[in-house]
């Protein structure tokens, strides 16, 4: 069988070697090879989707001798949680090199940075090797860390160091975790299908395992109190690279405790359930009362993300406590379905921002007022998004909180009151959108432009996939459902 994982996995990392190869060639031609090698991406991408997945374990699997000493290989493969995410991943790198055509200063190693990146985050996903996926989780550090310090604003070294410092020192937990699976499964092996499939430690092991996993997802997600690094990396990074930190490497945190901790570590999981559903529960609400104290735009949607991945960690943390296999099913469904409309709704959200900040140079909220009047196709872009951020009904964060709240309120009646974190986020928003966009326009922006054909072209995508997931999550549900009700 053609090795179409494998292929759509290796296609941005070829372009970014093309790209180092291009010495002296003008931005138009890195940017062609840019959005040439992430739309086929996208397009390979979307042909593992139509293969689809076998329902109960992984599907696609392609596996090649690497390490034979060590049982270690090259393997990857899908199933109905991380098809999604490689879908969505492709759909948000290929709008963000849409929307950096603009970008002229180091133009090639601006676009092999973004390719690269693309090719470790979808390794992340695929990895069917615990070996393999570490390697894909370290290297997404290393293409972020110089795309926020070489194209990011006033600070960005500051926060380029922080964010890198965080997360490379919280990712060596893992590593130890990754060590002690391997050392305790019988014959020694990092293939993770064994691994889920049984489960190598147990007591005293599995929780501290356990523990080493959740530091390192924790810090990823990220969750109260190792978030801070995540608003300094939002704000300070460039507009494409905010999309790709919020929309796809905070998933690599709550994936990692779907693939890991709740497949790994299942007994020690359940044991640890009510105090990661207490972080989730704090982490979700904490973030949007922070939110609801920023007068920065782009700071304001930087802590929301802190609100919806405390959502999806509580999601999964039900999962892992939940004994009836429907309601274990229902909150590891919205769980997942969350992790994609996170993605779509805040990186449209990110882009629209970052235009409104091209435009104007600032992003105070206070500075603005009445540019519904004058950029109409920016003002009610940016309101759906903020109408799908906030949960309405009919658009892509409703079907997912929903199943998430649903869930536990089966398994822990009392964390329901995270809801309340809906309610403070519908009331951010709706400031902002009356700050920014209502009332009367003032003079000084009387000359800014609507959105260009550039910018359309980066954000329709987005908008229409947030109505869409809304609309019709059965799209999504059915693939991620075929798996979640299988598993033990």
């Amino acid at each position: 069988m053609f090795p179409l994982v494998s292929v759509t996995l290796f296609l941005p990392l070829f372009g970014a070697v093309l790209l180092v190869l291009m010495r002296g060639s003008p931005p138009r031609l890195a940017h062609a090879v840019g959005i040439v090698a992430s739309g086929l991406t996208l397009l390979g991408s979307l042909l593992v989707w139509t293969r689809g997945t076998a329902g109960e374990g992984f599907s696609q699997v392609e596996e090649v001798a690497w390490m034979p000493s060590l049982n270690a290989a090259y393997r990857v493969g899908v199933d109905g949680v991380s098809l999604p995410l490689v879908l969505m991943t492709a759909v948000l790198f290929f709008v963000s090199l849409l929307f950096s055509t603009h970008i002229t200063e180091r133009t090639r190693s601006y676009v092999a940075l973004f390719l690269l990146l693309e090719t470790a985050s979808i390794g992340v996903f695929v990895a069917l090797d615990a070996v393999l996926f570490y390697v894909f989780f370290e290297v997404t550090l290393v293409g972020m860390y110089f795309i926020i310090a070489g194209w990011g604003y006033e600070d960005r070294q500051r926060a380029a160091l922080t964010f890198f410092l965080y997360t490379f020192l919280g990712s060596l937990p893992l590593l130890l975790a990754i060590l002690a699976l391997y050392l305790g499964s019988d014959p020694n092996t990092f293939d993770m299908r064994e691994l889920i499939a049984n489960p190598p430690l147990a007591g005293l092991a599995a929780t501290l395992a356990l523990i080493a996993m959740l530091v390192t997802f924790f810090v990823k997600t990220p969750v109260f109190p190792v978030h801070t690094w995540l608003p300094a990396a939002h704000v300070e990074a460039p507009t494409a690279g905010s999309v790709i930190l919020a929309g796809v490497l905070l998933k690599l945190g709550t994936y990692g405790l779907v693939r890991f901790a709740l497949q790994m570590t299942p007994d020690a999981f359940r044991a640890l359930a009510p105090v990661v559903v207490v972080l989730g529960v704090f982490s979700a609400l904490y973030g949007a009362f922070v939110a609801l104290g920023q007068r920065d735009l782009k700071r304001l949607v930087a802590y929301t993300s802190v609100n919806h991945m405390g959502y999806v960690v509580l999601g999964v943390a039900v999962a892992a406590a939940a004994s009836d296999p429907a309601a274990r099913a229902l909150a590891l469904d919205g769980a997942t379905l969350q992790m994609v409309s996170h993605g779509v709704v805040t990186g449209a959200l990110f882009l629209l921002v970052g235009m409104l900040q091209e435009r104007a140079h600032t992003r105070e909220m206070g500075k603005f007022g009445g540019l519904l009047r004058i950029v109409p196709g920016l003002g009610w872009a940016f309101i759906l998004a903020a109408f799908a951020s906030l949960g309405l009904p009919g658009l892509a964060h409703f079907p997912a909180e929903f199943q998430i709240f649903l869930g536990t309120f089966y398994v822990y009646p009392a964390a329901v009151i995270a809801v309340l974190g809906i309610v403070v986020t519908a009331g951010l928003y709706l400031r902002a959108i009356q700050m920014v966009f209502l009332g009367e326009p003032r003079a000084e922006w009387a000359g800014i432009k609507d959105l260009n054909g550039r910018e359309v072209l980066a954000a329709a995508p987005l908008l229409l996939l947030t109505v869409l997931i809304g609309v019709a999550p059965f799209l999504l549900l059915n693939v991620i459902h075929a798996t979640t009700e299988a598993l033990p």
